[in-house]
């Protein structure tokens, strides 16, 4: 089992919106960056843990937990002409951007970033690394325990 924290702009899916879905499920689209998108489809797997971060808000910071729970599969986004994750090198032959499907599994308190910034077991953790903007992170055994630990 892998870890990994997915940062998302609550404006867009926020993890209040995952819990109110169906089977608290959400696809996670609109991924434009090859690290990140290398890590969805090469490494994920079904059941990994996921630190739900909110991003590009007043307050950032994990805002719940869920896990994948599907494997790989084309962003529709890619292809809509219209939307604002279009790719016009993706073709429903060889696209070029993946979703995965990922299912809240509890919502929790805000563990913002400044936070998580004075917590000495956190301090390698690649969100808090200087210049780090990925949007999906890999996270260690140990830090999720951590996390998991302060969100109880």
């Amino acid at each position: 089992m892998q870890y990994w924290l997915m940062k998302s702009e609550p404006d867009e899916v926020s993890i209040d919106d995952v819990m109110a879905s169906p089977q608290q499920t959400t696809a996670w689209f609109g991924v434009r960056n090859y690290q990140a998108r290398n890590f969805m489809r090469d490494q994920m797997q079904v059941g990994d843990g996921v630190l739900f971060y909110h991003s590009s808000c007043p307050e950032p910071g994990i805002a719940g937990l869920a896990e994948i729970v599907s494997t790989p599969y084309p962003d529709a986004s890619q292809f809509d002409a219209k939307g604002k994750y279009y790719d016009p090198k993706a073709t429903q032959e060889q696209p070029r951007w993946i979703s995965i499907d990922v299912k809240g599994t509890r919502k929790t308190r805000l563990l913002a970033l400044a936070e998580m910034r004075t917590i000495p077991a956190l301090e390698e953790m690649v969100v808090l690394q200087k210049g780090s903007r990925l949007s999906i992170t890999p996270v260690t055994p140990a830090q999720w325990k951590a996390v998991v630990k302060l969100l109880k």
